[in-house]
């Protein structure tokens, strides 16, 4: 835990506003929220009275008082794991993050992940959530991957991914030959009997993926995906769900036979291994300079082999 305090004096600008808004404004580097808990938990003084009604109206000169512990924000360990940094600057760190690489500590992968290696690539990113991670890959998905450095940033960027401000881009490779691209809108939520996986759910949160066919094969399509939202495993379900499932899901793709292709390329479809998804565009708005930015990661060679083998 680490003790702070921090001090302020309400200016005019923000005379007569709620004690959380002028807050937020004031200590940017915490959210909203944060500071609406903080209040409540009586941590906040106004001219040395403790208030814990986050309407409480304030007035011009007002001196304002926060202590506070702030834990550390996770209690991984930090480990010397190589990472495929592509980007970073003071704000930001973006990762090219490999297959079998997981994101985050949980059951069945207490260590050797993504945050693990960050924590000791960058060691103040213990006192971000999540330790600066904005999204997540699955394990066995590549792609890039944005890191926020400092709580405002972080803050920021969370902001930008809820209001669809962040643009993601992956590549696909599915089993069947698309006609055409389109758009799948329909809400997602834990399978109602195997909590391990997801499904189309009627009464689950909002899900818009869009898709484009970029090349098409004998029995498969290469395509352009673009998330809207962000749910678990929402590409993957999408389109298993419109029966095109990705080449190499062991979750929601079964294994077929394809009687128009060699030998050769069967037996290249049954070795691969993990899920034919790459994410492989990155946009935003940076959070400090406001300028436009964007990356892109090459699709790895384990698919672009795969690619090459439909081809012919």
């Amino acid at each position: 835990m680490k003790s702070i305090t921090l001090q302020n004096v309400i200016p005019e600008t923000l005379a007569n506003h709620r004690l959380d808004v002028a807050l937020s404004q004031l200590f940017p580097d915490y959210s909203r929220s944060q500071i609406q808990h903080w209040i409540k938990d009586g941590s906040v003084l106004v001219d040395s009275k403790i208030i814990q009604k986050p309407r409480h109206t304030v007035l011009t000169g007002q001196n304002i008082q926060i202590d506070v512990e702030l834990p550390e924000q996770t209690e991984c360990k930090a480990q010397a794991i190589p990472l495929n940094i592509i980007y970073e600057d003071e704000s930001l760190i973006v990762i090219n993050k490999p297959v079998g690489l997981v994101v985050h500590p949980g059951a069945g992968n207490p260590d050797s992940t993504l945050v693990n290696a960050l924590l000791h690539y960058a060691p103040e990113l213990s006192l971000v959530p999540r330790a600066g991670v904005i999204h997540r890959l699955d394990k066995d998905t590549s792609g890039l991957l944005v890191i926020a450095r400092t709580l405002s940033v972080h803050n920021r960027l969370i902001k930008d991914m809820q209001t669809r401000k962040i643009h993601r881009e992956y590549r696909a490779i599915v089993q069947g030959r698309m006609i055409s691209g389109g758009t799948v809108n329909l809400p997602m939520a834990r399978h109602p009997t195997n909590r391990l996986k997801m499904a189309v759910v009627h009464s689950g949160k909002e899900a818009v993926t869009h898709y484009r066919v970029l090349e098409r094969f004998a029995e498969h399509t290469l395509l352009n995906v673009q998330l809207e939202t962000g749910r678990t495993h929402q590409i993957r379900v999408h389109l298993a769900h419109i029966k095109y499932p990705i080449v190499g899901d062991a979750t929601y793709a079964r294994q077929r036979q394809f009687p128009k292709l060699s030998e050769g390329a069967q037996n290249a479809l049954r070795k691969f291994n993990h899920q034919a998804l790459h994410a492989y565009r990155l946009a935003l708005t940076h959070p400090i300079t406001k300028e436009p930015i964007e990356w892109i990661a090459p699709i790895p060679d384990d698919m672009e082999k795969l690619l090459n083998i439909l081809r012919l």
